[in-house]
C-alpha cells in the first residue's frame, strides 16, 4: 500500500503552481518527488546535490555506473553543464527541445561523477510535459530525470503501479493519473565525430537524421 499522506493529486494540463511550489521546495531541501513525465513517470531530486543524487540511486537501486540524465528548464543552463555545444547538437535542440530527446553532452568538470557514472559525459533534455517543465523551473538548477521504477525492472506509466520501495522513501508523489506510456526520450550521444543513437523512443532514427540535413 502506498501512503496516501504524501501523494497528491495534479492536473496534468494546468499544475496547481502551490503543488509546484511543494515540490520545488523539497527539491531544494535534497528532498525526493516522484513526478509525470510525457511517457512515465520519474524520480525528481536536486542534480547539484551530491546528497539528493545518493538518495535517487538508494532508492532505485541502482548500480553506480550506471549514469542519471538531467532536466534543465532552458538552453542558458546548458551552458554550465556541459564543456562544449557541437553543431549537430545545435540542430537537434533547435529542432526537438523541448521535448523527447536526450543528449548527451561532456560534462564540465564540476558535475558530480555520480551523474556521469565516470564517463565524463552527462544526459540532458529540456521536458514538454506541463508539470515537469513548471518543476525544473521553479526549482531553477537541474533536476534528476530517471524513471520512478527500480533498477532493471519496467518503467511505470500508471501511478498506482508505482513500486512501494520507490514511493515509500520519496518525500512527495504527484499523481496526474495514467500516462501514455511507451519507451521515453530517443538518447543521442554528440560527444564524438559522429553522433551515436544510444537508444531509439519517442523520436525515430529517420527523425534525427532528417533534422541533422537541414
Amino acid at each position: 500500500m502506498h501512503d496516501s499522506k504524501k501523494i497528491v493529486s495534479i492536473d496534468s494540463i494546468k499544475p496547481d503552481p502551490d503543488i509546484i511550489i511543494k515540490a520545488g521546495k523539497i527539491i531544494l531541501k535534497n528532498g525526493i518527488v516522484i513526478f509525470p513525465a510525457k511517457c512515465l513517470y520519474g524520480v525528481a531530486a536536486n542534480a547539484l546535490e551530491k546528497k539528493a543524487v545518493e538518495k535517487v540511486f538508494q532508492l532505485k537501486q541502482r548500480p553506480l555506473d550506471n549514469p542519471i540524465l538531467i532536466l534543465i528548464s532552458n538552453r542558458t543552463m546548458l551552458l554550465d553543464l556541459v564543456k562544449k555545444i557541437p553543431k549537430t547538437a545545435e540542430k537537434l535542440i533547435d529542432t526537438f527541445w523541448p521535448g523527447s530527446l536526450t543528449l548527451i553532452f561532456e560534462a564540465k568538470d564540476h558535475i558530480s561523477p555520480l551523474l556521469t557514472a565516470g564517463t565524463g559525459k552527462i544526459g540532458v533534455r529540456i521536458p514538454v510535459h506541463p508539470i515537469a517543465k513548471a518543476l525544473v523551473d521553479y526549482v531553477g538548477t537541474p533536476i534528476t530525470g530517471t524513471s520512478a521504477n527500480l533498477s532493471g525492472q519496467k518503467s511505470c506509466n500508471n501511478p498506482d503501479f508505482l513500486n512501494a520501495a520507490v514511493t515509500d522513501p520519496a518525500d512527495l508523489v504527484l499523481d496526474a493519473g495514467i500516462l501514455k506510456g511507451g519507451i521515453g526520450s530517443t538518447i543521442v550521444d554528440i560527444t564524438g565525430p559522429n553522433i551515436n543513437l544510444i537508444r531509439e523512443g519517442e523520436i525515430s532514427a529517420n527523425q534525427i537524421t532528417q533534422a541533422l540535413r537541414k
